[in-house]
Order: C-alpha cells, then structure tokens, then sequence
C-alpha cells in the first residue's frame, strides 16, 4: 500500500512539475517580488533603520525569504483550483491511484517550485553584500525551518484551492500572508513600534522564524527561539493539514 501511494505520488508529481518547468514565469514572478522589496528596503529605506552592527541586508534577508514562500504558495493553489475546474480530480478518481497521492503531487511541486525562487533570492542578497559566518550545522537548521514553513503554508493554500469559487478567490488568501512579516521583527526592530502593534508583533510566528533564522545565520546564540519558531511551523503545518484534508474529502465524496 505504501509502495503504490509513493509511486502514484511520484508519477503525478512529475507530471505537475511539467506544468511549472513549463510555465517558468511563476517561478520568476514569484522571486521577481521579493527581490524587488530586498532591493526597495536595502538602498532606499536601510540606511533610516537601525539594526545595530548586523546590516540591513542580513537583517532582513530572513523576513525577505518568508515573503517569497508566502508569494510562492498563491500558485499551488491556483494549480489546485484549474485542476478541480478541470475536472482532472474526477478523471483520476476514476483511475486505480491513491487517491491521497493527487494533493501529496500538488504540495510536493510547491516545495520545490519555492526552493528553486528561494536559493535565487539568497544569490541575489549575497551580491547585494549579505555575507553570513554560519557554519553547516545552521544553514542545514536555516534549510529545516524554511522547509517546515514552506509545507505549513502550502498546506493552507490547499484549502482555498479545493474551494475557491473563482480564479482571483483561490489566490487572494497569500495577501495576508505576504503583509504578516512588514508587523514583525522582519523588517525593523519591534521595539520601535507603538504599543499594541509591538504586542501583536512580538507574539506572532513570523517574528519567532525570523529571529530564529537571523541568529543561525549571524551566528548568535539562538538558544530555545528555534524551538518556538519550529513549533510554530509544526502547529501551523499539522492544523492546516487536517483541515486540507477534510475539504478534500468532501470536494471528491
């Protein structure tokens, strides 16, 4: 049973990653965003923010990359949605697949879509002058967290892809997601904040990822921030696939 679901999974997974090996502009589109806002913040808005002696491209890079998963998620969910309008769900349904392995495909091809605009995004801040003494053991660490994040995320781009009535619908919902790091640490100190906007902003993921990720790769003592910032992947990851997979359920019952 597990041989048949992993090479069902394997099989359509190739097939969705066609679709984006052939359709590379979402790829670009999904970096080009981020980059552009790497570049906006560093040389027009960096040298007005004060991030002590870390620079403002490594200060920011972590807050930089959650933003690029954030924008890259809107397309599984998009891809989700022309396959349900489709009717390619019903077709394999009709076929002696697993049925679990047709989302498995779609989640699998967002984790590699957004790790291929991730590493883009990194070259881009070193040429910018990001530099980091990390050593192997944090960049695997910095690899994990981004990766946990990516499937949390990607998990609730499900959702709205199985459901969303129109086009603009299953993509609208990666809006909120994208603004969550401009209220968190990711781009400028929490401690410059007003009052109620540093409470929210110090109490939500993305600032405990963030902080996590930014200590790993300036080499500064993490201590238990990395694990706040993977159980908050791991909380977001195991709520939204269950949901993912009740919708699921009840689009192909």
């Amino acid at each position: 049973m597990t041989s048949h679901f992993l090479g069902d999974t394997a099989v359509l997974t190739g097939r969705t990653m066609r679709h984006v090996t052939r359709s590379l502009d979402t790829v670009i589109t999904t970096a080009i965003t981020p980059i552009a806002m790497m570049l906006l913040f560093v040389y027009v808005f960096g040298g007005a923010i004060d991030t002590g002696p870390v620079s403002y491209v490594n200060y920011m890079l972590p807050g930089i990359l959650l933003v690029t998963i954030a924008s890259g998620i809107a397309y599984t969910a998009l891809r989700l949605f022309t396959d349900m309008q489709g009717g390619i769900f019903e077709r394999f349904q009709s076929m002696p697949i697993a049925r679990s392995s047709v989302l498995w495909a779609h989640v699998l091809t967002s984790l590699a879509a957004n790790v291929i605009s991730l590493v883009v995004v990194v070259g881009v801040a070193f040429l910018m002058g990001f530099r980091s003494g990390a050593g192997l053991p944090a960049w695997l660490a910095v690899a994990g967290i981004l990766i946990l994040f990516t499937l949390a995320l990607t998990w609730i781009a499900v959702i709205p892809g199985l459901t969303a009535k129109s086009v603009d619908g299953a993509s609208a919902f990666s809006y909120p997601l994208i603004f969550l790091p401009f209220i968190s640490s990711a781009f400028v100190p929490t401690h410059t904040m007003p009052g109620p906007v540093r409470a929210f902003a110090e109490h939500q993921p993305v600032t405990s990822i963030v902080n996590a990720i930014r200590a790993l790769l300036t080499g500064q003592p993490v201590g238990a921030g990395i694990w706040t910032a993977l159980a908050w992947c791991a909380g977001i990851l195991i709520v939204f696939y269950v949901l993912a997979t009740i919708s699921y359920r009840r689009r192909i019952s």
